[in-house]
């Protein structure tokens, strides 16, 4: 019985020690820093943690080269191809004074070459009066130059020297006629006579500008540009986004002098119809009637104070002798008619167009002769004679 007692009181305690067993295992499974403590308190060392894959950064695309489509890589190749035929220009003009005598005076300015030739073309206002020409190609061997032709009202002159440069070619031209508003303008030449071969960058501002010089020289058909032009500039080439010419810089509109944003340029298409013949001439023949400026404009009121049947068009009161006009019978002013304190000359023939273009000033009149018609080239007149409408056909002079 007491042996009985004993086995049972065993298998018990044996019992309760599995089960204690099972539980201390448990918990170290589940907790794995504990696990971690041990380990280390007994030398040992952890496994490592998985190490991280690094991280690839791309590597950045390379730039892209420069190609001609690039604004700046074109201005870079423009002035690269121009610049080379672009002029400076020294002259030497003999001033007068009252106690020195002659004084000799030097003045500077801007060209570029026209042809193969030598021929060099530049504004008239720079060689205007000169005794002595040099024309540099930006380096220090200024070479003689002469004039070979030079036609002050459109302020154009041309120059030659014996030879160009080596590898110095004529500059292309372009097409004045066809340019708009907002394109690239690119100017090259000599500010100030010092700064050789500087180059500007704009846009055309306007187009078609008159601008009136003095009494005898009136620019048309001008191109304004924002590029920026100084004294010194005058003569050099206005070009386009290409490096096609496509203006002559003259002048600028400035109160200070210097450049204010509106500098103007005389079209390329001019230069190309009077630059052979002033090779070849010397000068050239400007159209002319005989009658430009020997009347009245009328104005609806003017028209009405003289009773005249027309509110627009021109009242010849004069003529020139022996003048395309005269030949052609055109008549001037018959009576006086006085109007207050003003005297008129009435009774000529009123001039209405001009190839069918109506004229309505002065201006009219002088502008289609100048840019659309040559010396020899008949040309109609449409008038009013007595209340009599009349077609004249007149062979257009040349200009004493």
């Amino acid at each position: 019985m007491r042996s009985t007692l004993l086995l049972a009181l065993f298998l018990l305690l044996l019992v309760f020690a599995c089960a204690a067993g099972l539980t201390t295992g448990a918990f170290l499974g589940a907790n794995l820093p504990a696990l971690t403590t041990l380990l280390a308190a007994r030398d040992l060392e952890p496994a490592p943690p998985p190490t991280p894959l690094p991280t690839v950064t791309p590597a950045p695309a390379p730039a892209a080269p420069a190609t001609a489509s690039d604004p700046e890589q074109r201005l870079v190749q423009l002035y690269e191809h121009a610049s080379p035929a672009v002029v400076n220009i020294t002259t030497q003009v003999l001033r007068r004074s009252f106690f020195w005598g002659a004084i000799p005076e030097s003045g500077s300015g801007s060209g570029f070459v026209w042809d193969a030739e030598g021929h060099i073309l530049t504004n008239y206002h720079v060689i205007e009066g000169a005794e002595q020409i040099e024309v540099s190609f930006g380096d220090d061997n200024p070479l003689p130059a002469r004039v070979i032709g030079a036609d002050p009202p459109n302020d154009l002159a041309v120059l030659k020297i014996e030879a160009l440069p080596a590898g110095v070619k004529p500059l292309p031209l372009g097409d004045s006629d066809a340019l708009a508003v907002g394109q690239t303008a690119v100017a090259i030449g000599n500010p100030f006579g010092q700064f050789q071969r500087t180059l500007t960058a704009g846009v055309i501002s306007a187009l078609n500008r008159t601008i009136e010089l003095d009494q005898q020289r009136v620019l048309r058909g001008v191109i304004q540009t924002d590029a920026s032009i100084n004294r010194g500039n005058s003569g050099g080439p206005l070009l386009d986004s290409e490096g096609q010419v496509i203006g002559i810089t003259s002048a600028i509109f400035s109160p200070s002098g210097t450049s204010a944003g509106v500098g103007l340029a005389i079209p390329i298409n001019k230069a190309k119809r009077l630059a052979p013949v002033l090779i070849r001439e010397g000068r050239y023949l400007h159209p002319w009637l005989g009658v430009e400026e020997l009347g009245y404009a009328l104005t609806p009121r003017l028209a009405e104070t003289l009773r005249l049947p027309v509110s627009q068009g021109l009242l010849v009161a004069q003529i020139y002798r022996d003048s395309p006009a005269q030949r052609a019978g055109i008549r001037p002013a018959t009576q006086e008619v006085v109007v207050g304190n003003r005297r008129y000359l009435t009774g000529g023939d009123i001039l209405t167009a001009i190839d069918g273009l109506p004229l309505r000033s002065w201006e009219d009149l002088n502008a289609y002769l100048a840019e659309r018609t040559e010396v020899g080239q008949a040309v109609t007149l449409s008038i009013l004679r007595d209340d009599e409408k009349l077609d004249i056909s007149i062979e257009v002079g040349a200009e004493p």
